[in-house]
């Protein structure tokens, strides 16, 4: 019996295909329609005289059987390129690729100038942000703020602009026996002051004026800073750097004071190793000396001229005395001159500009630097840059106006210093001369 519907018996289905047939065609219920990239239909794949082409533009598959299905490796059209590149559906007329739009397979968009340039900028902006943050916190960190200026008793009146007592000590804090040696130091205990001197800084320009060691002026009251008991005044004369060998900075300050009728807003120290690191830091500094100085007591051997010196030879020339005719009103000149040609140098931009000379500068700067509690960054920075200025000829140096001496100690001009005195309260143009 034929259990087939009418005409559909075993014998007349027809050729059959697939497994186990002996059909050279696969069975039209699993012909599948091709997948082809772009360009028209090849000959026999759509055009005249083959198969029609698929409906909706969709081209033709590839079969299992024609070499370019699954199994063909490389296959133009099989699944083993369409598929895995992501190209299931050739790309249309218009479309990404095709006539008229996009780009060709392989290639990549323009790259957006505009967009890298402004991104290069806003990461160079914020390095710069965040290093310029973090190298202030850090120089801030350094800053050895020793000096308590509220124990001073008695101070005159604020005046107009910015007034720092700067002062060279004698300390050998940190020098090693042979460093003392080679820098004709000595190795006396304590320290006392080798310089002094008053920077003004204003509307009118930077004053700086020097304190000559040997200066006579009267130790007034004051409150011990250490003992915070009050010691009345005598009426003691003595040179002004006992002041500071007596009862430190404070006393000092006090002392400065007492005699000028000046307010002192701000004080900076700084021992002999702490200078000879700064030059060095820097990598020296030039100068003109004005004639040749040979000093044994200082270490001095110089040559009349313009020359850069090391550490070593600078504190040599700034503590030299005996072998000048000023004694110590010329040391004065010279500290002043030198101080003003090292400010300049550090804030020279091959200095500024350059993170391996400008950390190491002020790395031995911060370490080597005494400051009053209230001295800022900022402070310190309007410092500098005053004393650049009197370098480069902006501002005024001069020392304290002196009549006479006594007792070899040297006495003020009592009616050009209360003039000099006025001008700088007033922030006037200073038209005092010193010695």
């Amino acid at each position: 019996m034929n259990d087939w519907p009418e005409g559909w018996s075993g014998d007349n289905r027809g050729p059959r295909y697939g497994r186990g047939s002996a059909g050279a065609r696969p069975e039209g219920a699993r012909v599948m329609r091709q997948v082809r990239r772009g360009g028209p239909a090849p000959a026999g794949h759509g055009g005249p005289g083959g198969p029609s082409a698929p409906p909706y533009g969709v081209p033709q598959q590839p079969s299992y059987v024609d070499g370019g299905g699954y199994d063909a490796p490389g296959g133009d059209h099989g699944y083993g390129s369409g598929y895995n590149t992501g190209h299931v559906y050739g790309r249309q007329a218009g479309g990404p690729g095709g006539p008229g739009g996009g780009y060709a397979h392989g290639s990549r968009p323009a790259p957006n100038w505009g967009r890298r340039i402004k991104l290069t900028a806003i990461t160079l902006v914020t390095v710069f942000l965040v290093t310029t943050v973090a190298t202030y916190f850090w120089a801030d960190s350094k800053l050895n703020r020793e000096v308590d200026l509220s124990k001073v008793i008695d101070r005159p009146e604020t005046g107009k602009g910015t007034n720092y007592l700067i002062v060279g000590s004698d300390s050998r804090a940190g020098l090693s026996d042979e460093q003392k040696k080679s820098l004709h130091t000595g190795s006396a205990e304590g320290k006392r002051t080798d310089s002094m001197m008053i920077l003004h800084t204003g509307s009118n320009g930077p004053t700086l004026i020097s304190l000559p060691r040997d200066s006579n002026v009267e130790i007034p009251s004051f409150k011990g800073s250490d003992s915070g008991k009050t010691y009345p005044a005598t009426g003691r004369q003595v040179k002004l750097n006992a002041a500071y060998a007596e009862d430190g900075p404070e006393l000092l300050v006090r002392t400065v004071e007492f005699n000028t009728g000046l307010h002192i807003d701000h004080y900076v120290e700084i021992g002999f190793a702490g200078f000879a690191n700064i030059v060095d830091a820097v990598g020296g500094v030039e100068i003109d000396i004005p004639q040749d100085i040979k000093d044994t007591k200082s270490g001095a051997d110089l040559k009349k001229g313009k020359q850069t010196l090391d550490g070593q030879e600078a504190l040599a020339f700034v503590r030299t005395r005996y072998a000048l005719a000023g004694s110590d009103l010329d040391r004065t000149k010279n500290q002043q001159k030198f101080l003003a040609a090292l400010s300049h140098q550090v804030a020279t931009p091959s200095t500024v500009m350059n993170p391996f000379k400008l950390y190491p500068t002020m790395s031995a700067g911060l370490d080597s630097l005494i400051v009053d509690k209230d001295m800022s960054l900022w402070n310190l920075a309007s410092m500098f840059w005053a004393m650049k200025n009197v370098n480069s000829g902006d501002g005024t140096s001069m020392n304290m106006p002196i009549s006479g001496s006594t007792g070899g100690n040297l006495v003020w001009d009592k009616a050009k210093v209360r003039t000099l005195v006025d001008e700088l309260k007033n922030d006037q143009k200073v038209t005092v001369t010193g010695n």
